[in-house]
């Protein structure tokens, strides 16, 4: 005959006599209960019950789970999560969410570029910038690896870099949308040629950083001897400059030429979505109010602030000079595509103006300034009556389209 096992821990209540049902097998269940839960176990079980209870708390005051369980449970890939709470809500994103600004040298970018950096925090979006400064032209493999990286940045992004233009589809990317700045060509090659020696107002020293093997006798050159006595730096191809940030990257960009302007005007027209000038920056601000709000709301209260213009005053090139009248005749003719191209900018700039109602806001150039003889651009013709009718908000996508 087998001995019953009294170590069994299962317990059959349909067994037990009805007339005991809280006797012996009460006392029986509460025995088994001690013997395999410590006090250690007990402590651990009421610390959890304790969780519990503060994770009920917090999902009532905040009238649903936490976010970080609603992402582990994501995550984790919990069947519930679908059933309880439907698919994620897509992130809204403005449009255009893709901007590239391939700021011109010397042309008013630093000022630009501490705008974006306030307007960033303040809306919100992710303002890409380079620590590059003077690479402007790249490899193949150079151009796939920073249109990758700046492709597969979080969106909206405004990515910034003196780079010439770059097409992003041709490697297979969507393309985005430029914009840019540009300014009288010889203003700026002599705002360039002074800070390479002479920085700004900002005390960095940034002139020695630049160029710290730059001879004196070199630093101190004067501006007219190095346009007339041909150095390297004052005349062609340094001169052609700005034509090279919208034609692009090929090699035919870097030739001053009818090839090159071309090909910039057309990238202006079918990839930027806006190029101004810097002589006329508060209308160009506000025109980048009015076509990317998401970016650049307010960005005039801000640009007005009092202590704003403290800090853009300090990004002004020092001990500026200007060439005599014949030196710059000589540095015009040479530049004659580069006034070309910044001429067919200014026009179709006017032409944005008068499309969207801004008057010119042309401040008078300083005294100092010598005026360069250059031929007066042709006027652009007023906007015929139909084209004045055609709603805004319908141009503005058919530009986004492009």
């Amino acid at each position: 005959m087998m001995k019953k096992n009294t170590n069994n821990c299962k317990i059959n209540n349909h067994h037990a006599p009805k007339n005991n049902v809280h006797g012996a097998p009460t006392k029986r269940w509460i025995s088994l209960v001690s013997q395999r839960f410590s006090l250690r176990d007990y402590s651990f079980c009421m610390a959890t019950l304790l969780v519990f209870c503060l994770g009920s708390l917090f999902y009532q005051l905040n009238g649903g789970p936490p976010r970080i369980l609603l992402d582990l449970r994501l995550y984790l890939g919990n069947s519930t999560f679908l059933d309880d709470h439907g698919p994620p809500t897509p992130k809204v994103l403005p449009f255009p969410s893709q901007v590239v600004y391939n700021r011109v040298g010397k042309c008013g970018s630093r000022t630009v570029v501490l705008l974006l950096r306030i307007l960033s925090e303040k809306h919100g979006f992710n303002l890409v910038t380079s620590d590059i400064h003077n690479k402007t032209r790249l490899t193949k493999n150079e151009q796939m690896e920073l249109i990758k990286n700046v492709s597969t940045s979080e969106q909206p992004y405004l990515f910034t870099r003196h780079v010439h233009f770059l097409n992003f589809s041709r490697f297979g990317a969507e393309q985005p949308v430029y914009i840019n700045i540009i300014r009288d060509p010889v203003n700026r090659f002599l705002s360039n040629y002074f800070f390479r020696r002479f920085g700004d107002w900002r005390g960095e020293q940034n002139h020695m950083i630049r160029t710290p093997g730059m001879k004196e006798e070199e630093r101190y050159l004067d501006i007219s001897e190095c346009i007339l006595q041909n150095y390297a730096e004052c005349s062609n191809p340094r001169l052609f400059y700005i034509i090279p940030y919208f034609c692009g990257q090929h090699p035919k960009c870097r030739d001053p030429g009818e090839w090159a302007l071309e090909r910039a005007k057309q990238n202006v027209n079918e990839n930027f979505l806006l190029v101004g000038i810097l002589e006329e920056l508060e209308d160009v601000l506000l025109l980048l109010e009015r076509f990317l709000p998401h970016y650049f709301k307010d960005v005039m209260s801000i640009y007005k602030n009092p202590e704003h213009k403290k800090l853009g005053n300090l990004t002004v090139t020092v001990k500026k000079s200007f060439p005599s009248p014949n030196a710059l005749q000589v540095l015009y003719q040479r530049m004659k595509y580069e006034y070309e191209f910044y001429y067919y900018v200014k026009e179709q700039f006017h032409l944005l103006k008068r499309k969207f109602g801004l008057k010119s806001h042309v401040k008078a150039p300083p005294s100092e300034e010598i005026s360069i003889p250059v031929p007066v651009p042709m006027e652009t013709e007023e906007p015929i009556e139909d084209e004045d009718s055609q709603d805004d908000e319908k141009w503005l996508e058919d530009i986004y389209k492009r």
